[in-house]
């Protein structure tokens, strides 16, 4: 993806957490895809040779969004998702990087599969696609995959997917391994017996006559990761928590040195368990939505950065498996299209500052899985995000790019969105003037 002119963003606010900067100037993007200036001083250098000039007043620029948990179909169930619709509906997203998860058909466990990805993400995708592999062959939880080769061959993170891993021994034996290649390991933290009910456990469960899930089912896990990366010193992230003694165990791990490091999906932290309502199964998600405290305190854990990032948990499901009985159908949301939106929620509210918003789905996620992304450094690829703070919109599902439909937003009114998304200093979506807001 190589811009055939050189770009000049002008009279933005440019937000860039990797330098601590936020401040009104220009962006300048050379022919090479890559940025030359950004910032108030870039304001007075002139635009290049043949640069294309655009006035972006009242839009905010921030370094591409990096989304670190995305279930893609492709292979095996491109009727839910390829890696081509994902990226487009990314782009819609104002995502420029995506990790896609390893729960495909076939799974993800050996070099020829990463490889499959890779070569299709460069032939069909608009945006940066990095494959995570299965930590496990067939994500069974009995072997350990060939982590070294994985990694070499472009895996950027080692994961069990959906399923929790049960086998203790196993997964001292994978992160000590892992340790030795500095690769992530990044686990659910899903108690496979005490997580099999279909939503929170609680009164409102009760209510409706569904089995529930307890705190429990995600701390009792969660609580043996921490203490089997502190004893074998691996880069440890959980890759959803959801309740308020997760963030805590999160802390204590940390105080005691665990290389420890985790993420919430955007449905934690815009969503209760309320939302189902009468048995709506687009809220019916793995972990299940918590209470409304639980939400609370997952966005105070994220502003007071305990939570490192924020993810869209992108899981596209089709009619077949989510317009059935609650208790029957699958888990699983799409979200790469809502996650910005959802997440502005927290700044216009006051809870989390847009710094470290922008932080949480940008610049950390890339510094937790080692991503040549989010940065606006001069020499940093120009993957670029335009942001409209207040733009009012709808979200109905005429709009969903993604194959599947499965949003929990929808006609959900929103304020912000991206109205421009740049990858290597293409521009790879743009919000049509008039466009319809929903």
């Amino acid at each position: 993806m190589n811009a055939t002119n050189p770009t000049v963003l002008q009279n933005l606010r440019i937000i860039d957490p990797s330098r601590n900067l936020d401040e009104i100037g220009t962006i300048v993007i050379g022919a090479d895809g890559r940025i030359l200036a950004a910032g108030s001083g870039a304001q007075n250098q002139g635009a290049p040779e043949g640069a294309i000039v655009k006035d972006c007043s009242g839009l905010v620029a921030t370094p591409g969004l990096v989304d670190a948990r995305v279930h893609v179909g492709e292979p095996g169930g491109e009727h839910r998702e390829t890696i081509e619709s994902a990226s487009r509906a990314a782009a819609a997203g104002g995502i420029t990087s995506f990790i896609m998860m390893p729960d495909t058909d076939p799974v993800l466990d050996d070099i020829a599969l990463i490889e499959f990805v890779q070569k299709t993400a460069r032939d069909k995708a608009v945006v940066n696609v990095h494959p995570a592999a299965a930590l496990t062959k067939g994500l069974a939880g009995k072997e350990m995959t060939e982590i070294g080769l994985l990694q070499r061959s472009g895996a950027v993170a080692f994961t069990n997917g959906r399923r929790g891993l049960s086998d203790t021994l196993l997964l001292r034996r994978a992160m000590t391994y892992a340790r030795e290649f500095d690769a992530v390991v990044s686990l659910e933290p899903r108690e496979n017996y005490l997580g099999n009910g279909v939503m929170n456990e609680g009164l409102f469960a009760s209510w409706l006559g569904l089995s529930g899930v307890p705190r429990e089912a995600e701390i009792i896990p969660l609580e043996r990761d921490l203490r089997i990366a502190a004893l074998t010193g691996a880069k440890y992230h959980a890759a959803q928590i959801s309740v308020v003694d997760s963030a805590e165990a999160i802390r204590l791990a940390r105080r005691r040195g665990a290389r420890a490091t985790c993420g919430v999906s955007i449905n934690h932290l815009s969503l209760n368990e309320n939302d189902i309502g009468e048995y709506r199964t687009f809220f019916k998600l793995s972990p299940p939505l918590r209470s409304e405290e639980d939400r609370i305190a997952m966005a105070d854990a994220l502003a007071d950065g305990t939570i490192d990032i924020i993810v869209s948990s992108h899981d596209p499901q089709d009619v077949d498996t989510k317009r059935l009985p609650f208790g029957d159908a699958e888990d699983g949301a799409i979200g790469l299209e809502t996650m910005l939106a959802a997440a502005l929620r927290l700044h216009h509210s006051g809870r989390v500052p847009l710094m470290r918003l922008i932080d949480a789905i940008s610049t950390r996620p890339a510094e937790i899985f080692g991503l040549e992304a989010g940065t606006l450094k001069p020499g940093a690829k120009a993957d670029i995000t335009l942001i409209d703070l207040d733009e009012p919109w709808i979200v109905s599902k005429d709009m969903i790019v993604s194959r599947s439909k499965n949003t929990p937003f929808e006609d959900a009114r929103f304020s912000g969105r991206a109205v421009a998304t740049y990858v290597a200093g293409q521009c790879v979506f743009s919000l049509p003037e008039g466009a319809p807001r929903g």
